[in-house]
């Protein structure tokens, strides 16, 4: 895996329309990507579908992204996950509540194939999502893990939309402080 510092020069490569840079930031960073836009979605071939949509916006607004305002891997993954979930929004053969599995929070310890694949970072980042009270931790994974909409997480905890906009974005800051971001 690169480095922050890294994956912000490939992307201010990318900005200047460097295809070699964008080979390296798309082997670099795909896994990750796709594991986030296939929890969302659940099928491979429209997990793949919104890969290579992802990467080619990643392609036109390289130029846009800001250090300052994110990380490079969470700039791409929420293009990649905004992607996914506008999927599911324009999904009508079925709603998430007629898919059950839609709505279940992320079991509290992955398989054994996926705890042997976890990175340090994603163990630093659960470490850091335990840390919070037990209903942010299903706010936040349920928003970020799931893909659930601002409306959809003010239904489930009987709360105003703006209320668990605050909740998000302050769980999100306690999770940046604690990993020292």
């Amino acid at each position: 895996m690169l480095t922050p510092a890294e994956l912000v020069g490939l992307i201010a490569s990318v900005a200047k329309g460097d295809e070699a840079a964008f080979e390296r930031l798309y082997g670099a960073t795909r896994a990750k990507l796709y594991g986030v836009v296939l929890r969302i979605l659940r099928r491979q071939d429209l997990a793949e579908e919104v890969i290579q949509e992802t990467y080619v916006r990643i392609w036109h607004s390289a130029g846009q992204f800001n250090p300052a305002l994110s990380s490079p891997i969470t700039w791409m993954a929420s293009i990649a996950r905004n992607r996914a979930i506008d999927l599911v929004r324009k999904k009508t053969e079925a709603s998430i509540e007629e898919e059950p599995q839609a709505m279940e929070v992320a079991a509290d310890s992955p398989d054994p194939l996926a705890r042997r694949e976890m990175t340090e970072e994603l163990k630093r980042l659960l470490e850091c999502i335990g840390r919070l009270e037990p209903d942010r931790q299903r706010l936040v994974l349920l928003a970020y893990y799931n893909g659930w909409s601002r409306e959809q997480l003010a239904e489930k905890f009987a709360a105003p939309v703006n209320t668990v906009k605050t909740w998000l974005r302050r769980s999100m800051m306690d999770i940046r402080e604690c990993l020292g971001l």
